[in-house]
């Protein structure tokens, strides 16, 4: 079945970037009234109306709460950076970083998220005692799949990884430990989920949706789909774990 594809143009970065595009003619107007009353506004000034005016077209555009935060406080940092004069080869050189490790977060909605062992040891012990093939959505930079080739040598292990950083440095550590696991760089809602056994996903909120249409159209019967940390609304899970430290929770359903 061929995955939905996505709307870009709904993607809360780019609408970020069209209430600050919107924000400016506000701000100008605001300048020329405030130049009428007899007022000369700073440049920090200007800054803070632009970003008054950006955090409430933000709300206006349906945008979480926290884009407002953002919202207000850009166009102060730009400012910020015009007055420290910070050469323009440095964000080029943050932003191709950001690129590389972040890829198209933007659209996806899925930063960067780092499972750890403790995710790990609750899914190795939930696992069937028999092969396997199982893939990790979204491996980052590989832990969760290099330590579960190695506990289960009778299983076949791979991750997914859109972001290029990431995904290098997954395989050059599965090279490095000459591990069994596999990695591939692409999108999860291009892979059939048909051809496993157990997905395991550390997403965010925004994509559990999707997710689930997508298990429940693809995986077969008695498959297992797990998700750290984020559940799927109106979808109770057959089972839930809780980490020895008791902060994060791991969902179990069965497809």
């Amino acid at each position: 079945m061929t995955a939905t594809p996505r709307r870009w143009w709904r993607a809360p970065a780019l609408r970020a970037l069209l209430a600050q595009c919107l924000a400016y003619p506000f701000t100008l107007a605001t300048v020329w009234l405030l130049a009428r009353a007899g007022m000369q506004p700073s440049w920090l000034a200007v800054a803070l109306a632009q970003g008054t005016w950006a955090a409430l077209l933000s709300a206006r555009l349906k945008l979480a709460r926290w884009w407002r935060f953002i919202e207000f406080g850009f166009p102060c940092a730009v400012l910020a950076a015009s007055l420290l004069a910070v050469p323009p080869a440095a964000f080029l050189a943050v932003f191709l970083l950001f690129v590389a490790v972040y890829w198209s977060t933007f659209r996806t909605q899925v930063p960067y998220y780092p499972s750890g062992r403790a995710a790990w040891d609750l899914v190795a012990a939930e696992l069937p005692a028999r092969p396997l093939k199982i893939v990790d959505i979204g491996s980052g930079l590989g832990g969760f799949v290099l330590d579960l080739a190695q506990r289960r040598p009778d299983c076949d292990v791979s991750g997914i990884e859109l972001a290029p950083l990431p995904w290098l440095a997954s395989r050059l550590r599965a090279l490095a430990g000459r591990s069994r696991a596999r990695f591939v760089r692409g999108d999860y809602e291009a892979v059939n989920f048909g051809h496993y056994d157990v997905v395991f996903a550390y997403l965010s909120p925004a994509a559990m949706d999707g997710l689930w249409r997508k298990a429940v159209s693809e995986m077969h019967h008695g498959s297992l789909l797990f998700s750290y940390e984020f559940a799927i609304t109106g979808r109770e899970p057959d089972r839930r774990f809780v980490t020895t430290d008791g902060k994060k929770t791991l969902f179990l359903w069965r497809i």
